[in-house]
């Protein structure tokens, strides 16, 4: 991990590879890095796990600032998509029985995969995401 770099529109660049010399942060080298993204998971409420320049991570933002959350970010490299948790069982049953595998732009809520886009939209457009979001910390009503 070389550090954080701040990109347009609220963005942050994470690196989470080990830096090869001289990073600007220290991390415990033996962390990998589905130990790192796990941790990440667990410490944010909303997060998004995006490439560089994604659209549809464009989109996501979108629609949770519409609500009010202000999820993370972090752009992953190709190495480190492999590296992303599988969806839960639970979130195809909540976004109306879609289910993607968690590719990046891959939205977690709560600790949980919840998928892509189209399963944010499913999820919003059943009426279940407000709740979710309360019920997680990431939205007051």
């Amino acid at each position: 991990m070389q550090g954080l770099r701040t990109w347009s529109n609220d963005v942050v660049h994470l690196e989470l590879t080990p830096p090869t010399a001289g990073g600007k942060l220290s991390i415990d080298e033996a962390e990998t890095t589905e130990t790192r993204i796990q941790r990440l998971i667990a410490e944010h409420p909303v997060i998004i796990f995006s490439k560089s320049s994604c659209c549809m991570c464009h989109v996501m933002k979108k629609l949770l600032a519409t609500i009010g959350v202000h999820p993370t970010v972090i752009e992953l490299d190709e190495d480190e998509i492999a590296s992303l948790p599988p969806p839960s069982p639970s979130s195809s049953i909540e976004s109306g029985g879609f289910s993607e595998r968690c590719a990046p732009p891959a939205v977690f809520i709560g600790g949980t995969c919840v998928g892509g886009l189209e399963s944010l939209v499913a999820l919003h457009l059943s009426g279940n995401l407000v709740p979710k979001l309360v019920e997680v910390g990431a939205l007051w009503i």
